[in-house]
Parts: structure tokens; C-alpha cells; sequence
């Protein structure tokens, strides 16, 4: 997008991805004993003894496997109720193994982190796009040629739990972005906090915010695009799908494209579920070659929605014009 619209015009290695588990990176001061409040601790052990039996009783590896999801989602949910979802998140991010998600980055242009929203937040957020007072403005696809469906921009000061994302997210992602850079010939480097990166895009005009709400009907869609919103871009953006495949909708796959020179464009169609968070490029990404490192073109889009309703929440880290 480029002063509050979409740019437009476009694979990845076929590879399967690797969803990147959180890793055991200490937590925030207080979370700990937050998560380790006795109300917490009772239910978890009922959902641990609960999920054990049930999957002892399923004698497949299906159900077992199930059970195990299920009570990793319920003690997420229970850490996120006793702590608050935004040292939950900050917690959550800090644990996650960053150097496995930038080698997924570097290997396949992307990389899902799998339950970075609880059920529970992600059917918040969704809500909240029928709250006009939190958005700045709205878009119709259709009215611009970027597509079909709508999405809107929160407004500052953003809500917590977009806030929490953004400003947990972006130190770890700085780091990849300066190495990439590099690896590009480029001179611009990301300061180590989000603070100071949004100073300099206010300091050259870039002053709204751009994390933003999508929503999508049967018929809908995204053409293929990449978020620029003036001089001043971050090369990384999140997004986090908010609704369940197969429950909530049908259709509507998130699909990224990488153009590498004189080649044709490679489509990668990225599985998600409800509250799974996937990380790639805006623009570009370098590409280990045959002979050296080159620059790879990237757009991101949503194909057509066959049935029911879809919520996404886009995590855009450079503000706009």
C-alpha cells in the first residue's frame, strides 16, 4: 500500500513449512508468578489429567495428537486470563525460537508461528471491526481495483492487543531485517526499538498508523500487493488469521508470490488456522544463488472466499503518509 492504498502487479522454493514452536526463553518480570497463581495452576492440571486420558482412551496418534493441541490452546488461554493478553504476547514472542523463524524466512519467505492469538482473542478482534471509533478510515476494495472485500485502519492510540504485537514483534524482526539488508547492499538499519523507528517515519510525514482490520464475504478477494506507505519501510509485516478454516470459512488461502530474475513467479499458498500468526517480506527478500546473493520481488494476496465469513489482522510496523 502506498499512501493508504495498494500497490499492485509478482513463489517461493516449494517447500512445506515448519511451524515454529515457542522455545523456553525466560519471560517478563511477573509473569511468572502471575502464571503461577494457584487458580491458573488448578485448571491447568485438570486440562493436563483431562487431555491425558482422553488421549490414552482415543488409542490413535490422530487423537493424541489432537489432545495435545487442545491442551497447549486451553493453557495459552488460561496463561493469556491470568496475566493479560499483552505481557501474554510479549511473553509468547519472547519464547519463541527466533532463530529458527528467520531461517524459515531465509528458506522459504516465510514462517508460521502457530497459535499467536487464543480463540478467545482472536473472536475479540474480530468483533472490534464493527466498532467504528477505533479505525481512522475504511476501504472498499472493489472501489480501488484492489480486490473484493474491505478492511479499515485502527487509529492511534491502537488497541492493546494490536499494540502488544507490534511492539513485541518488531525487536526480533529488526534483527532480521539489518541482516538482510546487508545482505542486500543496503545502507538503511532499524533501530532497536519500535519507538524509534515510528520517530524517524513521523519525522518524514509518515504519521498514520497502519495495522489494520480485514474482512472478507463469500466472492471476496485480495489481489496480489505489497504494504508501502512511503520513503520509510520495514521490511517485515505480520499477519494473523482470525478465523477457522473449515468452521468459519471456505476458500480464502493466504498466497504469497516471489519473482526472481529472469524467471517466472513461484506461488506458495500458506496454511494457517485461527490464531496462527504467519511473518514475511513487504517487498523483497535476498535469495542465496548460484552466484551470490541476489534480490527476490515478493506481493502477497487472499484468494477467492467460497463461503462464510474471514477476519485477518494485518501488523504493519512502518506507519503512512
Amino acid at each position: 500500500m502506498k499512501n493508504g492504498e495498494l500497490d499492485f502487479g509478482a513463489g517461493l522454493p516449494p517447500r512445506q513449512p515448519r511451524k515454529t514452536a515457542p522455545g523456553q526463553a525466560a519471560v517478563p518480570a511477573g509473569a511468572t508468578s502471575a502464571r503461577g497463581a494457584s487458580s491458573a495452576t488448578s485448571a491447568t492440571n485438570a486440562i493436563d489429567a483431562a487431555s491425558v486420558t482422553g488421549a490414552a482412551n482415543a488409542g490413535n496418534v490422530g487423537s493424541a495428537a489432537d489432545a495435545v493441541a487442545a491442551e497447549q490452546a486451553a493453557r495459552q488461554a488460561a496463561a493469556r486470563r491470568a496475566i493479560g493478553a499483552a505481557v501474554g504476547i510479549a511473553t509468547h514472542v519472547a519464547g519463541l525460537d527466533w532463530q529458527a523463524i528467520g531461517e524459515e524466512l531465509d528458506m522459504n519467505g516465510y514462517a508460521i508461528v502457530p497459535g499467536m492469538l487464543t480463540a478467545d482473542e482472536c473472536a475479540a478482534m474480530a468483533a472490534q471491526y464493527e466498532q467504528g471509533q477505533l479505525f481512522r478510515g475504511r476501504i472498499v476494495m472493489a472501489q480501488h481495483g484492489f480486490g473484493s472485500g474491505e478492511y479499515q485502519y485502527f487509529r492511534y492510540p491502537l488497541p492493546s492487543t494490536v499494540a502488544a504485537l507490534r511492539q513485541a514483534l518488531y525487536g526480533p524482526l529488526a534483527a532480521i531485517a539489518n541482516r538482510w539488508h546487508g545482505l542486500l547492499g543496503m545502507d538503511t538499519r532499524f533501530p532497536a526499538e519500535h519507538a524509534q523507528f515510528l520517530a524517524r517515519c513521523h519525522a518524514a510525514g509518515q504519521q498514520r498508523p497502519t495495522p489494520l482490520l480485514l474482512r472478507y464475504r463469500p466472492g471476496d478477494y485480495n489481489c496480489l500487493h505489497q504494504d508501502l506507505y512511503g520513503e520509510h519501510v520495514f521490511p517485515l509485516q505480520a499477519a494473523v488469521l482470525l478465523s477457522q478454516p473449515g468452521a468459519d470459512f471456505e476458500g480464502g488461502e493466504f498466497v504469497l508470490t516471489e519473482q526472481r530474475p529472469r524467471q517466472q513467479s513461484r506461488v506458495e499458498v500458506v496454511p494457517l488456522t485461527r490464531g496462527d500468526m504467519v511473518i514475511f517480506p513487504v517487498a523483497e527478500r535476498p535469495v542465496q544463488g548460484a552466484r551470490g546473493v541476489y534480490r527476490a520481488g515478493m506481493r502477497h494476496g487472499v484468494s477467492r472466499l467460497r463461503s462464510g465469513l474471514r477476519h485477518t489482522l494485518g501488523v504493519i510496523f512502518h506507519d503512512a503518509t
